[in-house]
């Protein structure tokens, strides 16, 4: 026969043992004076919006030749004038450039990058670019040197589109370039000035027909003229 005390013992062992599954009793001697266990931290979300650079400084990987009839040599100048490295596209018999590999975003991306035209009189800069599911080109120099805007909108060139502007581009200063696209518009900048701001609804974006199709999805092209660039990067945009 169990005695009183022996019960009251196996009864109180019964009731710790409970809290291993979860005790739920407000009364519970053996969970009354138990310290609350801790909330668990809280997980600090992802950073959003970070720029990806898409040039290593030392390297081309991720990027290939465009392979243009008559292009100029592409490659690495790792200390260009002692201002760092660069990506230098040589003049070629017409066009000369490097298209990316990897994957690229269809919208919601700015692409950036900066550039010196060091010699030529004709785009020192044509970056393409997805916009959904085509694309189309950021001219900057085109036409003799100054034509800026996108080929191609509504079938009509850069230099005969609603975003033609004619700017001046010196040869050995660098330029800030920034290139934004949403579902909704198409936005670029050259150092601190808007140059490109244009609502796509309603608008057929393509490439200009020939050669420039291989700098899809994402490329950088120059037109009988010698450019550096640098700082090339991507990050997502709202």
């Amino acid at each position: 026969m169990k005695t009183p005390l022996k019960t009251s013992l196996i009864l109180a062992v019964v009731l710790c043992a409970s809290l291993l599954t979860g005790c739920s009793s407000t009364d519970c001697a053996c969970c009354k004076d138990k310290p609350a266990a801790a909330p668990a931290a809280a997980t600090k979300p992802a950073a959003t919006g970070a720029a990806k650079n898409l040039f290593d400084g030392r390297t081309l990987v991720g990027w290939k030749d465009s392979g243009f009839a008559g292009a100029g040599e592409v490659r690495v100048e790792p200390n260009f004038r002692g201002q760092g490295p660069v990506i230098l596209i040589e003049a070629g018999q017409s066009l000369s450039g490097i298209t990316f590999t990897n994957p690229v975003p269809k919208t919601n991306f700015e692409i950036s990058l900066e550039a010196l035209k060091v010699q030529g009189s004709d785009f020192f800069v044509g970056l393409t670019f997805p916009v959904g599911e085509s694309h189309a080109t950021l001219v900057l120099g085109g036409w003799g040197g100054a034509t800026t805007g996108i080929s191609s909108i509504d079938g009509l060139d850069a230099s005969e589109n609603d975003t033609t502007k004619f700017l001046g581009y010196d040869k050995d200063k660098w330029f800030r370039i920034r290139m934004k696209v949403t579902p909704a518009k198409l936005e670029a900048w050259v150092d601190d000035d808007k140059v490109v701001d244009t609502d796509l609804k309603d608008r057929r974006i393509s490439m200009r027909f020939g050669e420039i199709e291989s700098s899809a999805p994402l490329g950088i092209a120059t037109y009988q003229t010698t450019t550096v660039v640098r700082k090339v990067q991507i990050k997502p945009v709202p």
